[in-house]
């Protein structure tokens, strides 16, 4: 890594709009490492096969008209989502694996994204079939909660509403408010499914050294997913990141969503003084006033540092 950025650089990011770069007519095909063509790129994205609000074919549609020119679906535990449309990709996108894999260290439950591997890998599949396990355990745990606060149903009731994805606390949350238990999503997780409440079910996810070596034996590469989100102290910040580091990871994500002030400065620190790569993603799950669109604008970050020029 040649081109580490200095303490004292400030970064500018365009979030959910096309690049200026990007949108230029008659561009080289696209490729990875330093191009123009892939000014706009997003590897944190989620789809309805885990509780995004789009199709993945309506996701990454809306990404190529909207100037994305590189992108990951990242489902939690599932690449339903992208095996549904990586044949069918449409023409100016590139289209790479992806998944946000839950993973426990210590206490602490983190999202471990990774990037680029083969999606047939005996050892991703094997740890994906073994994370929807702990999920439908975990659901039928949920809805025995709600079935003894006078909610009966509750695990039919959030399948349904799930359609074949990846079942969650939202689509749980969505059934109770279809089923008239609250009034909004948001009243189902401040009651019953939020930290600390009746419905919020503690999992022994797999570890975090398995779940990187799981990507990085499926030939792919590990990216520790919005860091700043664990609510950790400095220190433990750090040792996280030592941890992530020392298992094989190699990217710390900089950008997620539409960061507050001082946390892309936060985070790049930790990647110089780890030696990591960078990468960057919406996090985009559906429209909302207070989350990112699709696409980061990644023109202005150094040579040598983005986590695309490793795939």
């Amino acid at each position: 890594m040649d081109s580490i950025p200095r303490r004292s650089a400030r970064y500018h990011f365009d979030y959910g709009r096309q690049s200026r770069l990007a949108s230029q007519p008659g561009g080289a095909a696209i490729r990875f490492g330093r191009s123009v063509e892939i000014a706009v790129i997003d590897f944190h994205t989620h789809s309805a096969a885990s509780d995004g609000a789009l199709s993945a074919r309506d996701l990454i549609d809306r990404a190529a008209r909207e100037g994305v020119r590189c992108m990951a679906i990242t489902d939690h535990d599932t690449i339903a989502g992208y095996l549904s449309v990586c044949q069918s990709v449409p023409s100016g996108l590139e289209l790479i694996s992806g998944v946000e894999l839950s993973c426990q260290w210590g206490r602490a439950g983190i999202h471990i994204v990774g990037l680029g591997f083969d999606p047939a890998a005996s050892v991703m599949t094997r740890h994906l079939e073994s994370l929807d396990k702990a999920r439908r355990e975990r659901a039928e745990k949920i809805a025995d909660k709600l079935d003894r606060s006078g909610m009966p149903g509750a695990l039919e009731g959030a399948m349904a509403v799930a359609e074949g994805a990846q079942i969650g606390r939202p689509h749980f949350a969505r059934w109770m408010v279809l089923a008239g238990h609250v009034e909004s999503e948001e009243m189902a997780f401040k009651r019953f499914l939020g930290r600390g409440k009746s419905g919020d079910i503690s999992m022994l996810w797999p570890a975090l050294d398995d779940t990187v070596a799981t990507i990085t034996a499926a030939g792919g590469l590990a990216v520790l997913a919005h860091p700043l989100d664990y609510k950790m102290t400095a220190t433990r910040l750090r040792a996280l990141t030592d941890a992530f580091r020392d298992a094989g990871g190699v990217a710390l994500e900089v950008i997620n969503g539409r960061p507050r002030p001082g946390d892309t400065d936060t985070l790049w620190r930790l990647v110089r003084e780890r030696d990591l790569r960078v990468s960057v993603g919406s996090d985009f799950h559906r429209d909302s006033p207070y989350g990112a669109g699709l696409g980061v604008e990644i023109a202005q970050i150094p040579e040598g540092m983005g986590v695309w020029e490793q795939l």
